[in-house]
């Protein structure tokens, strides 16, 4: 456990998100290698069904982790005063919202997946992979939803380490069976999902059994199951507004690919490599921000406000920094990346993905403020801020594809988050300043 109310703010932020980074950047290599393998053991069609279908469970997904975040930042509050009681009971009703929103979302994935690809207008060459995936992907939506809330928990408390080495036996784990099932078992895309699934109920199972052993004073008692009526509130409040904030910008990116799905399997499977590059490149970046949720939740629960203002400041610096690097290694490395996830030197494949990229990361600069102003605003208690800026990606993303992608093509598509991160940020920035987090004392 990390005391994160104590040290200097930029040096307790980049060592507490640090192995938050290396666990990010670990679920994006398993997804990485998802779709490496597919795409080299397959074909580029596999690839191109689980990026129709990436989409929708990425969703589901988005929506359980950010909704287990949002538990975290009541329980990290907690943390901070020294109230252990009122933290268990944060922790046992969490548990109980955690397992209840991971079967219904379950259950109503299952229903309508078929028909949700049907209407995004997956090509009718890919869509029975694309569902065969997605259905596995939905099926073990619980053993996600373990392990992000036992790694957000441990994370509110302080302790970022344990869930990284967890994941990383996940990881390790999931390229193994990826290999096995394609490659000895030829299971194709099902295999990929299994090796997906198998993996995260691995990591989620030793995350469950490290707690009941080393962390017997986050395990609630008998009576700590429910908290308090203004702390139930808070929960529920603080999950929704975490998970339907990832939720919106996610929606958006259905839509999107509304759009992609109708510029042909090349431009599927073009997007797809890319994404798989651009979610390595901008895991530092909002990883940044998610430990800034902690900090600032710790530090809210001990009233130093102006910890909390440093931390900010911190925070985006890091960002920053971290940009310069990142734009460097995007434009001299995108291309060998691309060819490495779609498993193919075809120019209409490897051209778009490379300039999706590239326009991209030019924009990090943008991107790397709004994660932290977000994410900051969400540990202060500020919800709609965060969910209006979200609404605006969405927005963007609609209107792109009614007006830029009918007349540019994928390049609409290129251009059309960079416009939207330019747009909320500037929004954050001004609502931060109009409130910021002395104000909320008062």
């Amino acid at each position: 456990m990390k005391d994160l109310t104590k040290g200097k703010p930029f040096k307790i932020i980049w060592l507490f998100a640090l192995p938050m980074i290396l666990g990010q950047m670990a679920q994006q290599l398993y997804s990485f290698a998802d779709s490496a393998i597919v795409g080299n053991y397959v074909n580029s069609d596999a690839l191109a069904a689980i990026g129709a279908t990436n989409v929708v469970s990425n969703m589901l997904i988005g929506f359980l982790n950010s909704a287990t975040l949002g538990l975290a930042i009541p329980i990290a509050r907690y943390f901070g005063a020294k109230d252990e009681k009122n933290m268990r009971k944060c922790i046992g009703t969490s548990a109980i919202l955690t397992l209840c929103a991971s079967l219904f979302l379950t259950i109503a994935g299952l229903t309508f997946i078929y028909k949700i690809l049907d209407l995004l207008g997956t090509p009718s060459d890919i869509i029975n992979m694309s569902y065969d995936y997605a259905k596995i992907i939905i099926a073990g939506l619980i053993f996600t939803s373990v392990y992000n809330f036992s790694a957000n928990l441990l994370r509110a408390v302080g302790d970022s380490i344990t869930p990284l080495i967890f994941l990383g036996i996940a990881v390790f784990l999931n390229i193994g069976l990826d290999l096995l099932f394609i490659r000895v078992f030829h299971s194709g895309v099902s295999g990929a999902a299994y090796a997906t699934i198998i993996s995260q109920a691995v990591s989620g199972t030793l995350c469950i059994i490290y707690i009941f052993i080393k962390c017997r004073h986050l395990v609630p008692k008998q009576n700590e199951f429910h908290a308090g009526k203004t702390d139930f509130s808070e929960l529920v409040q603080s999950a929704l507004a975490m998970g339907f904030m990832s939720c919106i910008v996610n929606i958006g990116t259905v839509i999107l690919q509304t759009a992609i799905n109708g510029l042909g399997t090349e431009i599927i499977t073009a997007h797809t490599a890319a994404r798989k590059v651009f979610d390595i490149l901008i895991v530092v970046l909002y990883t940044i921000g998610n430990a800034l949720t902690t900090f600032v939740s710790q530090n809210m629960g001990a009233r130093q406000m102006k910890r909390v203002k440093r931390g900010v400041l911190d925070a985006i610096l890091l960002n920053t920094l971290i940009t310069t690097v990142l734009i460097i290694m995007g434009w001299l490395f995108a291309p060998g990346l691309i060819r490495l996830v779609s498993g193919t030197s075809n120019i209409n494949i490897i051209h778009p993905a490379v300039r999706y990229i590239r326009i991209s990361i030019s924009f990090f600069y943008v991107l790397g403020p709004l994660f932290v102003l977000r994410c900051a605003m969400q540990g202060m208690g500020r919800k709609i801020v965060p969910i209006a800026s979200s609404t605006i990606e969405m927005a963007g993303k609609i209107l792109a594809v009614m007006f830029l992608t009918p007349r540019l093509g994928y390049l609409g598509v290129t251009i059309t988050e960079p416009i939207t991160w330019v747009c909320c940020t500037m929004m954050l920035t001004i609502m931060y300043f109009t409130k910021p987090p002395e104000k909320l004392l008062s």
